[in-house]
């Protein structure tokens, strides 16, 4: 188990992408911290782990807001006693262009951004007294590439991408290792949003978006969550600053 007794916190655990992640870093033996404003899904995801036979607990966290960022890392130590992964993952997804409102901007560099770097600044200052460890941060293939009608999204992902380079210069001394993970088009519930919006089915979706890629389909949750449990493993130990491309080969085009 590449994980085993290590303490890691995910947040937007309750769907998609950090449901996956929490479930795959459990089976690798980590204690997981569910975070995430959905208290249904949260709570769904635990389940899910417990019947596996791993250990996981729910917080209820918006992370937009400093206390809420804070108390899961709180809750996290009081419970476990440490912490050792941080799977910054937690997003809302405003995908607009020009026609994004003051209030889409807030709450989208509220959640993406700010609320990212908060709950980053309360749980380095565990993995300081610990001797170390691993964040790991969900950009996107949106850091990278411009896509029409987006860019009140891609803002967002190419502002985590430089954050992961200046938090990973900032905490190497710390020995606590930063990178990113930047999936392309992955398979989830932001993703059947996207095709009702654009009145797809998934067959012409898959079709669509597999054509922009090397490998011919778009990803699956579990394909990003195992490039993330390898970034938060030791077997990464020298890589930090890092962009890591999930993407079926979209960026290198």
């Amino acid at each position: 188990m590449r994980v085993k007794d290590k303490v890691a916190i995910v947040t937007g655990a309750a769907t998609g992408i950090g449901e996956t992640t929490a479930e795959v870093l459990a089976e690798e033996g980590a204690k997981v911290i569910v975070a995430d404003i959905d208290a249904k899904g949260g709570e769904k995801t635990v389940a899910n782990i417990r019947a596996q036979g791993g250990t996981a607990l729910f917080v209820h966290a918006d992370i937009s807001k400093e206390a809420d960022a804070r108390r899961i890392s709180e809750e996290a130590v009081k419970v476990y006693g440490r912490i050792d992964i941080l799977v910054n993952n937690a997003a809302v997804f405003v995908l607009k262009g020009f026609d994004a409102t003051v209030e889409d901007w807030q709450r989208s560099l509220g959640v993406n951004v700010i609320g990212s770097a908060m709950v980053t600044k309360y749980a380095v200052e565990h993995m300081k007294k610990t001797g170390g460890g691993s964040i790991v941060i969900l950009a996107s293939i949106s850091s990278f590439a411009a896509q029409p009608n987006f860019f009140a999204y891609s803002a967002t992902k190419a502002a985590l991408l430089q954050m992961t380079r200046n938090m990973a210069l900032d905490l190497g001394p710390h020995k606590i290792r930063v990178n990113c993970v930047c999936p392309g088009t992955i398979l989830t519930q932001a993703s059947y949003k996207h095709m009702e919006k654009e009145g797809l089915t998934l067959e012409q979706f898959n079709a669509l978006e597999g054509a922009k890629t090397f490998l011919g389909r778009i990803g699956s949750t579990r394909e990003v969550a195992n490039a993330v449990l390898f970034l938060a493993s030791d077997e990464a130990s020298y890589i930090t600053g890092a962009p890591l491309m999930v993407d079926g080969g979209y960026t290198a085009q």
